[in-house]
């Protein structure tokens, strides 16, 4: 049931306690998502290697890397609700076990055709679904003061890419192609049985007792769902756009070797990373709408740049790494938003259609840029489609979403032990 609304004179106690055990509950739901982000981003390092031992077209090889990342996207609206419903603890490990089947399947057996590899991605698009699982189960843990930072803090998992991105290629190389899987297998089990034994669902959590159909229905009558959709599928998805398909790029408009297309790539991701709890830090201080505008002006800014395919030294490498920056920070930022806008018995379903929408920002660059190379020869158009892209949510940010947080339409929230207060709104 929703809980009744804070009155207009309560704000966030900046200084509210926070018991220790909500910094485990983070640390171990941080781990979980790099984790699980780790095994959906094994794909994306040997897209290089599949095209030239499969003579993979550059769709075909934008599609394979992109498949985990659809899937994971689209998985994460029922994951999300089902994580209101019966919390992160035990949602935790079953997504972390089922993520371990297509691991093991691409690295002992589906890697020697297209077809097994877009079956594997399919499915190996379940560790994908473990964003929706820790929004809800953080959010809880904390007061609304807190909130922005700890998402952003538990965002960073998204670092597991950075993981893949500098392991897989170099575990191939010097061992097998199974290697790596194999690796990843037995963390996402050990990790599965830690969370099973040691995680915890914050007290007093909201649990919501009307079907999964009408908590989905209700989810998408809420105006913070589409505007934080929006949002998302251009800060996060250019995020997963750039991290999934950056090595090609570099590789196919620079020249750079794979495992240096590879490392460059893990350069921008925990660039990114870095950035995700900062934008969270600053949307509790100065508010997401401020941290939102700004970030969105720099991506836009910086693909301008980079369609023009400067050099790498020092423009180049600039651009991207400002783009970087600014999509982590950005997603941070949305985030907290959705902090600040959700009903607390809502928020894991919202966070599953954010999340998605998210994920699927991330799906259509790579095919994009893939169809486009291949017709065109350059990736300048798509850059620029990413600027134009940008912009417009700029636009959106400074016109709707500021309007909605300006206007009062905040949801009420509660924290472990503390008293109803409204969130930091300042834009």
């Amino acid at each position: 049931m929703v809980q009744p609304t804070a009155t207009e004179n309560e704000r966030p106690v900046s200084g509210a306690p926070v018991p220790g055990r909500a910094w485990l509950m983070l640390a171990l739901a941080t781990i979980g998502f790099a984790v699980n982000f780790w095994a959906w981003a094994l794909l994306s390092p040997l897209g290089p290697r599949f095209k030239d031992s499969l003579d993979l077209s550059s769709f075909q090889q934008s599609l394979l890397v992109a498949v985990p990342v659809v899937v994971g996207s689209l998985g994460r609206i029922p994951v999300g609700a089902l994580t209101d419903r019966f919390g992160g603890r035990i949602m935790f490990p079953i997504v972390s076990a089922a993520t371990i089947v297509p691991v093991l399947y691409l690295g002992l057996a589906g890697h020697s055709s297209l077809a097994a590899l877009l079956v594997g991605g399919f499915f190996l698009g379940i560790g994908g679904t473990a964003f929706a699982v820790g929004v809800p189960f953080v959010n809880a843990w904390f007061p609304p003061a807190r909130r922005g930072l700890a998402i952003g803090i538990f965002g960073a998992g998204m670092g597991g890419t950075a993981i893949s991105a500098l392991t897989t290629v170099k575990l191939v190389n010097a061992h097998s192609m199974s290697t790596t899987f194999l690796i990843t297998a037995v963390v996402l089990a050990g990790y599965a049985v830690a969370a099973g034994l040691l995680l915890r669902d914050a007290p007093g959590r909201t649990t919501p007792t009307e079907p999964l159909p009408r908590r989905l229905a209700a989810t998408f009558k809420l105006g913070i769902t589409w505007q934080a959709s929006a949002l998302y599928a251009v800060a996060f998805g250019g995020y997963v756009a750039f991290s999934v398909y950056l090595p090609t790029y570099l590789k196919t408009g620079y020249g750079l070797a794979q495992a240096d297309a590879a490392n460059r790539m893990a350069g921008f991701v925990l660039l990114a990373v870095a950035m995700r709890p900062v934008g969270g830090w600053l949307s509790d201080r100065i508010g997401p709408v401020r941290v939102l505008a700004a970030s969105l002006a720099v991506v836009a800014v910086g693909a301008v740049v980079q369609s023009f395919t400067p050099s790498l030294a020092p423009v180049g490498t600039i651009a991207l790494l400002a783009m970087a920056g600014a999509l982590g920070a950005g997603s941070g930022a949305t985030f907290a938003l959705v902090a600040l806008l959700t009903p607390a018995n809502k928020v894991g379903s919202v966070a599953g259609v954010v999340g998605a929408a998210g994920g699927l920002g991330g799906f259509v660059p790579p095919l994009v840029m893939g169809s486009l190379y291949g017709e065109y020869g350059t990736y300048a158009t798509g850059l620029v489609l990413l600027a134009i892209v940008a912009a417009a949510a700029l636009g959106f940010t400074l016109t709707g979403v500021r309007s909605a947080v300006q206007g009062g339409d905040r949801a009420p929230r509660t924290g472990p032990g503390q008293r109803h207060h409204r969130a930091h709104t300042t834009a």
